[in-house]
């Protein structure tokens, strides 16, 4: 059905504060939604439940309805206050790649940008409601469509994210054709020279976590190999706390019937683990959220990390799985093995004057960072200046 302006789409809003309360519709919601793997709720919930807990996080849902009480959309939202003023976002912050809702995907094809608009300033006036006010919605790291339909908050976008997001389409049944097809020759050359001289180390094998006592292993490496990396960069380790340990290790491991939302992968050499990846799953989709390698390792000329990717791209062939992406941010391992990405933009809905002022400064916060992002001088004078503050802070504690 076409959208026509004004014509709505949804017959009520309600804003829940209790996600154990949503699962029974969640789960089955997100089976047929748009919806990216940070936004399945064995994602969101064990994030609320650790993450959100120990930072004392505020969280909203907006559920909207048709008129026959059938669920259309889901919006999972974290209230922020900063410097006096309150604002709604999609839960998971720089733990979650993509920020998106969850929509059913005949509701999403009948909203164009007025029907969009009307329908995020009910949201946010709904929640004002319930809290005691809102001065605005912020989305940033939006895709601007999601499995060939538009995202419809991104059609209010201010401008593009900083960064995009880098993915392939898997070929199933065939990881080797799939890596053909996505690398170049060349890249496929020194991949195959490394797992070469790999192999003079001795047996290895990929491992998944799948048991509480492999979910700890795994868990445990992956942690202590971004501690180290974090410290030769000089810079603060944003795993570090214990909230971000209980996060990973609850939602990698199975709770019920449900498949876990997080997989811990290791690539093991005479059982000690040489890289470790990280990765939130939904449906056909698997999305990397971060890898690690052993810097001490004497393996570590051979990049086990890619060594590692390039396996687990197999495996997930194998799987069944559609497609594979590597997160939002520019890195050259990315642009080796991923032949497509996903363009991503910040949409910014003042709802306040306060909320007007804030979005003017955020706009121009983002699109700052993008610049810098865009211009490698830039970018490596903005990271230079970073680890220089950080060591000094640590030094002056």
């Amino acid at each position: 059905m076409d959208s026509r302006a004004g014509e709505r789409a949804w017959a009520s809003i309600a804003i829940e504060s209790d996600i154990r309360s949503l699962e029974d519709i969640w789960r089955p919601f997100e089976a047929t939604a748009l919806a990216t793997p940070y936004q399945a709720y064995g994602w969101i919930r064990p994030f609320v439940e650790t993450m959100g807990a120990d930072h004392g996080m505020t969280f909203r849902y907006a559920l909207l309805r048709d008129a026959q009480g059938a669920l259309c959309a889901l919006l999972p939202l974290v209230i922020t206050r900063r410097s006096g003023i309150r604002f709604a976002e999609i839960i998971g912050g720089k733990h979650a790649n993509y920020h998106m809702g969850l929509y059913a995907p005949a509701f999403a094809a009948r909203l164009d940008a007025a029907l969009a608009q009307q329908m995020l300033a009910e949201i946010g006036a709904a929640i004002g409601a319930a809290i005691g006010g809102l001065d605005a919605l912020v989305f940033v790291n939006q895709p601007t469509h999601w499995r060939g339909y538009l995202n419809p908050p991104a059609l209010l976008a201010a401008g593009p994210s900083p960064s995009r997001a880098y993915k392939l389409a898997l070929i199933t049944g065939d990881g080797d054709a799939t890596l053909k097809r996505s690398m170049s020759s060349h890249a496929r050359k020194k991949l195959k020279n490394k797992h070469s001289r790999f192999r003079d180390f001795g047996p290895s094998a990929m491992n998944r976590a799948r048991t509480p006592d492999e979910i700890e292993r795994v868990l445990s490496a992956f942690l202590e190999q971004k501690a180290a990396r974090f410290r030769a960069m000089g810079v603060p380790d944003p795993f570090a706390e214990p909230a971000v340990r209980s996060f990973l290790s609850r939602a990698a491991s199975c709770e019920g019937n449900a498949a876990p939302a997080i997989e811990l992968y290791s690539l093991d050499l005479a059982g000690k683990s040489t890289a470790t990846y990280v990765g939130a799953t939904l449906g056909e989709r698997f999305s990397g959220m971060a890898t690690s390698f052993d810097m001490e390792s004497e393996t570590v000329r051979t990049s086990p990390g890619e060594l590692l990717l390039a396996e687990l791209i197999r495996q997930k062939c194998n799987d069944g799985s559609a497609a594979f992406d590597l997160g939002v941010g520019e890195a050259r391992y990315k642009t080796t093995f991923c032949d497509d990405h996903d363009d991503l933009v910040d949409t910014f809905l003042p709802l306040t004057f306060k909320g007007r002022l804030f979005a003017t400064m955020a706009r121009a916060k983002r699109e700052l960072k993008r610049r810098i992002k865009a211009s490698p001088v830039a970018l490596k004078l903005a990271q230079r200046a970073s680890g220089w503050l950080h060591r000094k802070e640590r030094d002056e504690d």
